[in-house]
C-alpha cells in the first residue's frame, strides 16, 4: 500500500473533477460536497475518459458516453450500458462486453495535498 500526492487541495474544487497521472496510472480525482474521490480515468465499457462530462450524483459516477453508471465508494456496477438515445445498440453493444467493477481508489488529505492510495 503506498500514498501518492495527486493534487493540491486548492486546485481541486466543489463538483469538479480532473484526469491525472499518478504513479504511473491514468486517474479520475473529484471533489463531492465534503469527499474525495479517485476512480480508473477512462470508463470500463468503451474506454472514454470519465473527465469530459461524466455526471457524479448519489455517491455514482456515470459515464457520459453511454450511460454506464458505478458506485463511488466500491465501483460496483450501477447499471450497464443503457445508451438511452440508441437503447437497441446499447443493448447490442453490452452484451459483447463483459460487465467489469470501475476501480476505486482510497484518498486522504495530508497537509493540503489530496493523496491517492495506488496498489
Amino acid at each position: 500500500m503506498t500514498w501518492h500526492v495527486a493534487i493540491k487541495q486548492s486546485k481541486l474544487k466543489p463538483g469538479k473533477k480532473k484526469m491525472i497521472t499518478v504513479a504511473k496510472k491514468l486517474v479520475l480525482i473529484g471533489q463531492t460536497d465534503d469527499a474525495y474521490f479517485a476512480t480508473e480515468a477512462l470508463c470500463r465499457h468503451m474506454r472514454w475518459p470519465l473527465a469530459y462530462g461524466a455526471k457524479v450524483k448519489d455517491d455514482c459516477i456515470r459515464c457520459p458516453l453511454h450511460q454506464t453508471t458505478h458506485n463511488l465508494k466500491d465501483g460496483s456496477l450501477i447499471e450497464w450500458s443503457p445508451f438511452p438515445l440508441l437503447p437497441l445498440y446499447g443493448k447490442i453493444v453490452g452484451k459483447f462486453s463483459k460487465k467489469k467493477d470501475l476501480k476505486i481508489y482510497d484518498t486522504r488529505v495530508a497537509e493540503g495535498k489530496i493523496e491517492i492510495n495506488i496498489f
